[in-house]
C-alpha cells in the first residue's frame, strides 16, 4: 500500500475550505496547472486542481471524506508506475503532466461542435467569428455596448499564427495552441505581445515599473499599499528588468511571463512531496 500520509493530505487538500481566489483571465496569466492562485496560506484550491484536473477536483468536492479517500487511493495506486509502493517527483511529475493534456484535449473537444458548424473537421476563422462575434457583425453596436472590434482583430491574429500551414482552418493540434497559446512553444511571441499590449499603456513598447505594478494593484479610495506591492517592486528592479534599463523589452517580459527554466509541473511534483513526504527520503 502506497504511503498513507499522501493519502491524507491529499484528502486536505481536496477538502479544504478556502476563500474565493481571483479569476485570472490575460492569457500570461493562466497558470499551466490552474487558474487559481497558488497560496497555501490561503487555501489548497491551486493544489488541489494540478493534482486532479479542474473538473475532477470540482466532483471531489461534493464526495465525503471516506469516499475521497477511496478514490485517491486508486489515484496514488496508478501514479506509482513502478508498483513499489512509493510515489517518486518523477512519476508525480508525469501524472501532473497527464491530467492538464486531458484539461486541454477535453477543452477542445468541448469547444469543437461548437465552432465546426459544416462538420468537415476542421474550423475555420470564419466559423469561429461567427460564432463569437456573430451578434457584433450582424448590425451596429449601440453607444453602451463594448465595441469588440480589437478583440476580435486579436483573436484573429492568434488564429493565424495558430494555423502554422496558414490555410485558415484549425485542425485540432493547431485549434488547441490557439485555445491554450502558452503551453506550444511556437505560439510564445503571440503570447508576449497580447501581454505587452495589456500592460504597455503608454504605448511606448516597453513595460516600465509603474505599468508594471498598475497591472497588479491599483490604489483605490486610500486603500493601502499591500506588502507583496513592495516585493513585487524589489522582484522588478532586481530580477525582471535584467538590462537595468528601468523597463521590460520583449525578450524580459517572455522570461518574466513564461520562464524557460522553470516547469510548472515539476515545481508542483516537489510542492506535493514536500508536503507529504513525512521522512524527508524523496518519495511519498
Amino acid at each position: 500500500m502506497i504511503c498513507s500520509v499522501l493519502i491524507c493530505w491529499l484528502l486536505l487538500v481536496a477538502r479544504g475550505d478556502g476563500k474565493p481566489t481571483e479569476q485570472r483571465t490575460r492569457v500570461h496569466q493562466e497558470e499551466p496547472l490552474s487558474t487559481l492562485r497558488h497560496d497555501d496560506k490561503q487555501n489548497f484550491d491551486y493544489d488541489h486542481e494540478a493534482f486532479l484536473g479542474q473538473d475532477e477536483a470540482k466532483a471531489f468536492d461534493r464526495l465525503s471524506p471516506d469516499e475521497s479517500k477511496r478514490r485517491l487511493s486508486i489515484i496514488v495506486d496508478r501514479i506509482d508506475s513502478n508498483k513499489d509502493d512509493f510515489v517518486s517527483e518523477d512519476e508525480l511529475r508525469l501524472w501532473i503532466e497527464a491530467v492538464q493534456s486531458r484539461h486541454m484535449f477535453e477543452d477542445v473537444e468541448h469547444q469543437w461542435s461548437e465552432f465546426d458548424l459544416n462538420q468537415d473537421g476542421l474550423i475555420s476563422w470564419d466559423e469561429y467569428r461567427n460564432v463569437t462575434y456573430g451578434s457584433y457583425l450582424d448590425g451596429p453596436l449601440t453607444e453602451t455596448e463594448y465595441n469588440y472590434t480589437h478583440m476580435m482583430a486579436r483573436d484573429e491574429r492568434r488564429f493565424k499564427v495558430a494555423n502554422r500551414d496558414r490555410d485558415m482552418s484549425a485542425d485540432r493540434q493547431e485549434f488547441m495552441a490557439f485555445l491554450h497559446p502558452e503551453n506550444h512553444e511556437y505560439m510564445k511571441q503571440v503570447v508576449v505581445q497580447e501581454t505587452m499590449e495589456d500592460i504597455d499603456k503608454n504605448g511606448d513598447g516597453f513595460i516600465d515599473l509603474k505599468e508594471y505594478i498598475g497591472d497588479m494593484f491599483t490604489a483605490e479610495n486610500g486603500l493601502e499599499e499591500p506588502e507583496w506591492v513592495a516585493s513585487e517592486r524589489q522582484q522588478f528592479s532586481e530580477f525582471r528588468d535584467k538590462n537595468q534599463d528601468g523597463k521590460m523589452d520583449r525578450e524580459e517580459t517572455l522570461d518574466w511571463i513564461l520562464p524557460a527554466d522553470y516547469d510548472h509541473a515539476v515545481a508542483e511534483a516537489k510542492h506535493l512531496l514536500h508536503e507529504s513526504d513525512s521522512n524527508k527520503v524523496g518519495v511519498s
